[in-house]
């Protein structure tokens, strides 16, 4: 039977996993900023689409990987979930301390179709395929694969995961978009502190919740 609560909670869960993975200003972050300040907004969106469609593959990659791993999951969730916080501040630490002014490329004079976009920023996600170890984190972290979870909760919570990485682009390009005029470089790397310092502060926490026996998501 299908309970309100474990679905709201599933939605916040997966939510939280797509914001997080989009969040960061790699590549395609840098990419998605760039065509939206170069070609206008929506290309910049369909960027951020071409992205979550490559992040949703590994996301569906993790989970069901995970899912042949229940018991083992089951009988070390306090050591899987202390890794994947780890693992999360590593991230965020990494973060903090990249500069993403460093992926910016010369731009197009072209705009190309939105589809065109999309599909590079598609496989330029698809070529790092280490983002599955950032999923297995927050997957841990979030206890975000149960056993004998309904289909339909899981649908939801992988559709979850892409609402999230979906309004995460949509807000960064509507940003961007309102700011273009005084948007620099210097706007991209002092945004990419203020998300590598969320992403610490939520590794963090987790970790000290965890430490204590607590539930923190």
């Amino acid at each position: 039977m299908i309970q309100i609560g474990t679905i709201f909670d599933i939605i916040f869960k997966g939510f939280a996993i797509g914001v997080i993975v989009s969040a960061p200003l790699g590549p395609v972050g840098v990419l998605c900023i760039q065509r939206t300040l170069n070609k206008g907004r929506w290309y910049g969106f369909v960027t951020g689409l071409g992205a979550s469609l490559s992040d949703l593959l590994y996301a569906l990659l993790t989970g069901y990987g995970m899912s042949f791993v229940f018991d083992y999951i089951n009988k070390n969730i306090f050591y899987l979930q202390l890794l994947g916080s780890i693992m999360l501040l590593l991230f965020g630490v990494y973060t903090f301390r990249s500069n993403p002014v460093q992926s910016i490329r010369p731009a197009s004079v072209k705009k190309g179709s939105y589809f065109h976009n999309f599909i590079t920023a598609f496989f330029v996600t698809l070529s790092n395929p280490l983002i599955i170890f950032l999923y297995i984190g927050l997957f841990a972290r979030f206890a975000f694969v149960q056993p004998g979870v309904l289909v339909f909760e899981e649908i939801t919570g992988y559709v979850a995961i892409v609402a999230g990485a979906i309004i995460w682009w949509f807000t960064l390009t509507y940003f961007v978009n309102k700011v273009r005029t005084k948007f620099n470089l210097r706007g991209i790397w002092i945004l990419n502190k203020v998300i590598g310092s969320i992403v610490i502060v939520v590794a963090v926490a987790g970790l000290v919740f965890t430490l204590l026996g607590e539930s923190l998501y």
